[in-house]
């Protein structure tokens, strides 16, 4: 008997998986193939039950003969072992970035004969209904908040991206591309300080209050699902920070970052440039330690920043302050540096996997910006923070536009220059 493939990563099964299994169950015995975790979350299909729920729902559904793992986005190690006479998708795929799939997988069944099958996409209002509340139930806080811990579990590294307001938000969240037949995208948004205050025209110094900042994080999570690290800046008191983490907690926010410097917090790009304070070992310690006692959930993480190289303190000190700062409970530890070269960012990292393998490493990549994620991981690196480029883009389109418009008076001559109103709503989904 001929054998028909398709691949499922959905958590519901509705009319349009059913169709294309009636559509399998013509041309021959059914295989259903589960992506796996770790290839869902690149295929921008994070799940909302285990991989071994999944597995038990496409064995459950009628006409399905066997349901196999599928670990590669690209169907390479399915199609290699079983050789399908047939695979079936939704026509969904053969334009926009997951055609550099479509057409791979095309070219793997023409190496032996087999066939690719498009079938129609089914579009009614009963599977938009599911599809939006799949998407509800990735944006509850307690799904988005334990996020950032199995992205850590799955992926080599993970890519944080700045996001400053619910628009930048879905830029972060929808941004998709292919790259050598494969498809990238942003693991997880980081809300800076800097970008917040920056875009509220103020400056970073810890002037725009929690209350404020909590009001970006509500536009961010209203319309995203992707999980979300805080620039949490110094903490505050202690007696505060507590009640941050409280607050960040329910919001379903995955992780807090806090620097070790105390007095009035100046961005760390500065450097010994400006009069910066840097907190004691114990004193940032203890602030960690009473984060993590007011924390309700083992999901959320409380990250220590140390600023010993910015500041010109020295490797050492670097070093001590994180083995220091993990004893007193810190799930992770930034390292940053102002440095055009990475070396001392590498250095660090690996002589703190030295002695410790498992704490995640956290870098910023603003000055040090020749080195890749790749050799980033090599080095001991689990998660990469791009803190401030969409904000910095922004910015000089913004003004060379306000300024063509006063030297021309008129609008023509930016215009070749702007995206289209209606490419930008299609970022925004409706009801």
């Amino acid at each position: 008997m001929k054998t028909a493939y398709t691949c499922f990563c959905t958590d519901v099964i509705h009319e349009g998986h059913l169709n294309i299994i009636n559509e399998a169950k013509k041309r021959g015995r059914v295989i259903i193939g589960c992506l796996s975790d770790a290839a869902s979350i690149r295929y921008n299909k994070f799940p909302t039950i285990s991989q071994e729920e999944r597995l038990k729902l496409y064995r459950s559904i009628e006409g399905v003969d066997e349901v196999v793992i599928q670990n590669d986005m690209l169907y390479d190690d399915v199609i290699k072992l079983i050789k399908p006479d047939y695979v079936l998708h939704g026509d969904n795929w053969v334009d926009g970035p997951e055609k550099a799939i479509h057409d791979h997988v095309e070219n793997l069944v023409k190496e032996y004969g087999g066939e690719l099958v498009d079938i129609p996409y089914t579009y009614n209002e009963k599977v938009k209904k599911i599809d939006m509340q799949l998407r509800e139930k990735l944006a509850m806080p307690e799904y988005r908040r334990k996020r950032l811990r199995q992205l850590l579990s799955l992926t080599p590294i993970v890519k944080a991206m700045e996001a400053h307001s619910g628009l930048t938000g879905l830029i972060v969240e929808k941004t998709v591309v292919e790259h050598d037949g494969r498809l990238d995208q942003f693991d997880a948004m980081w809300i800076s300080s800097l970008c917040d205050s920056t875009a509220k025209g103020k400056p970073d110094i810890e002037l725009v209050d929690m209350t404020s900042r909590f009001r970006t994080i509500d536009d961010i999570t209203e319309v995203t699902t992707k999980p979300i690290i805080f620039d949490g800046d110094t903490g505050g008191l202690t007696e505060h920070f507590v009640y941050t983490v409280r607050s960040l907690e329910k919001m379903g926010v995955s992780a807090v970052i806090i620097e070790d410097k105390k007095g009035l917090k100046k961005n760390s790009l500065f450097g010994t440039e400006v009069k910066q304070t840097q907190a004691t070992i114990e004193e940032m310690s203890a602030k960690i330690a009473a984060g993590k006692k007011a924390q309700l959930t083992d999901d959320f993480m409380i990250i220590a920043r140390i600023e010993s190289l910015i500041l010109e303190q020295g490797m050492e000190d670097a070093l001590a302050r994180a083995h220091a700062f993990v004893a007193a409970g810190a799930d992770g530890i930034m390292i940053h540096s102002r440095k055009k070269e990475p070396d001392e960012i590498l250095e660090f990292c690996d002589k703190f996997r030295a002695d410790n393998k498992e704490t995640p490493i956290v870098v910023v990549p603003s000055s040090f910006n020749v080195i890749t994620e790749e050799e980033l991981a090599a080095h001991g690196v689990n998660i990469v923070i791009y803190a401030n480029q969409l904000t910095r883009s922004a910015f000089p389109a913004m003004q060379k536009t306000a300024e063509d418009i006063l030297r021309y008076h008129r609008a023509k001559e930016v215009d070749d220059r702007l995206m289209k109103i209606k490419d930008i709503i299609t970022l925004i989904d409706e009801l």
